[in-house]
């Protein structure tokens, strides 16, 4: 019984710690909760019911959106879902896809000033560190990130209370 008591404070600390370290405070550390992670390669845009896009563009609700910057300034990324789609030859290859033109489904967001990037190519560019399911696994910083999200970039984006605060891109070569 011990054992497992030590193991759970020691696990629990571990979490804290990780939520801390993608810029939550420690109140928000033990509230942030696990999110579910999409498909890597999902063919449909991920939708968020409760997002009014009358009101204009905003943050996407608490999760974990597969998508694109498609513009930065200031400090905020606009951003939409995307989908893999297919190559029609019949090969395994493909491309990520964002709404058609003229479709209101985009999001902007602060970039919180302690997000976790995670890159496919490395900090510098020029290596890959991808996982098997082609997700980064190089933590870079925020920095780097920013000097990225001119193109747009195929990534799992988790917002948490308005800020983004994980970026991890998916390989694509």
């Amino acid at each position: 019984m011990k054992l497992s008591t030590s193991l759970t404070a020691v696990l629990s600390a571990t979490a804290v710690a990780a939520t801390l370290a993608v810029g939550a405070s420690p109140a928000d550390a033990a509230a942030m909760p696990k999110f579910k992670q999409p498909k890597v390669f999902g063919t449909s845009f991920q939708t968020d019911p409760k997002h009014d896009f009358t009101k204009g563009i905003s943050p996407r609700h608490d999760g974990i959106l597969r998508g694109w910057v498609t513009h930065y300034s200031g400090g905020v990324a606009e951003y939409t879902p995307i989908k893999w789609v297919k190559d029609k030859s019949g090969n395994t290859e493909g491309h990520f896809t964002g709404p058609p033109e003229g479709d209101v489904t985009a999001y902007a967001s602060p970039v919180s000033a302690k997000v976790a990037f995670y890159s496919a190519t490395g900090c510098k560019g020029t290596d890959v560190t991808a996982s098997d399911q082609s997700l980064g696994t190089k933590r870079c910083s925020r920095k780097v990130l920013i000097s990225r999200l001119k193109d747009k970039r195929p990534a799992l984006i988790t917002v948490y209370k308005g800020k983004i605060v994980k970026f991890q891109e998916i390989y694509t070569p």
